[in-house]
């Protein structure tokens, strides 16, 4: 597989807008994780999902035929894009259950223990060297999630288990993503995984069942689909304008919007080891941020 060269610069022009962006971005991804949360409590997984792919089919739409038209979904990697439409579903799956269970804060801080991930499975998988440094990072920022999921008896209960599986995934399926830029417009990566996840969370509600939603639940849904649109096509643009190295460490704000929001709906406060298990996967995973950038890689949701 190749290495990802850094964006070009030639849009790098407008650091308020790309800060904006991404800031924006991050809330929206926040509020959407909090939708999944509330949602959870009274619908089934496999629905939640297919209203967040079936809606969010809209923006994909909008940029393919502003990219040029269908021509751009021409691929010659098929298998490629099932294998990320694979992990990436399942990713989504394990992450949307977990969220009904866990504190908001805890499962998005698990969540981006990804890019510590992905450097281990860059050794694994692509024969990378990863220094002192780095790997000192990693062995912090698990530390960090150990304290958070605090494994024991309770660990399926709380399903912080399943999270961590979810953050697995993801890292498996970003090295995939990574490969698949370099040959495919990201309009074209993003409409086969959406396209693959409409078509699985229907056949699961098909054999695990529908539950009729009330008005609010409507509204929910249908939202769910939209805030991750948006904020997939704010964080592309946040990166078109501004220098990867000044908006990618902004994602870590998504953990105290959630926080907040978790706060003002559900009254919930991450005790003491909760919080400290948070700040040493944000320290150790802006670490390795900034050595991949150093690397002239990119991280990606």
């Amino acid at each position: 597989m190749q290495k990802i060269s850094a964006p070009s610069r030639q849009h790098a022009d407008n650091p308020v807008l790309g800060v904006s962006t991404m800031l924006l971005s991050v809330l929206l991804f926040s509020m959407m994780d909090a939708s999944v949360k509330w949602l959870g409590e009274d619908y089934p997984t496999q629905q939640i999902m297919f209203f967040r792919c079936l809606v969010a089919m809209i923006p994909v739409t909008i940029l393919i035929y502003l990219r040029g038209g269908i021509s751009i979904l021409i691929t010659q990697q098929p298998k490629m894009h099932l294998l990320r439409s694979v992990l990436g579903i399942s990713a989504m799956a394990f992450a949307f259950y977990a969220f009904s269970l866990m504190r908001l804060a805890d499962a998005i801080s698990i969540l981006h223990t990804t890019p510590l991930i992905m450097t281990a499975l860059s050794v694994l998988i692509l024969g990378e060297k990863v220094g002192l440094h780095r790997w000192l990072a990693v062995i912090v920022g698990f530390a960090g999630m150990l304290i958070v999921v605090k494994p024991g008896d309770g660990m399926l209960e709380s399903c912080s288990l399943y999270m961590l599986i979810a953050a697995l995934l993801i890292g498996f399926s970003t090295i995939i993503i990574r490969y698949l830029s370099t040959r495919d417009d990201p309009v074209c990566i993003t409409f086969y995984f959406t396209v693959a996840g409409i078509v699985v969370s229907a056949i699961g509600i098909a054999l695990l069942g529908w539950k009729s939603p009330s008005p609010g639940g409507w509204f929910v849904l249908i939202t769910v689909g939209l805030l991750g649109g948006v904020a997939q096509y704010l964080m592309t643009l946040s990166y078109r304008h501004c220098e990867i190295a000044i908006v990618a460490p902004l994602k870590y704000f998504s953990i105290a919007f959630g926080g907040l929001i978790a706060y003002f709906i559900w009254s919930e406060i991450p005790d003491f080891l909760s919080f400290s298990g948070i700040a040493l996967i944000v320290a150790s995973g802006l670490y390795t941020l900034h050595r991949e950038l150093l690397r002239g890689r990119t991280l990606i949701r």
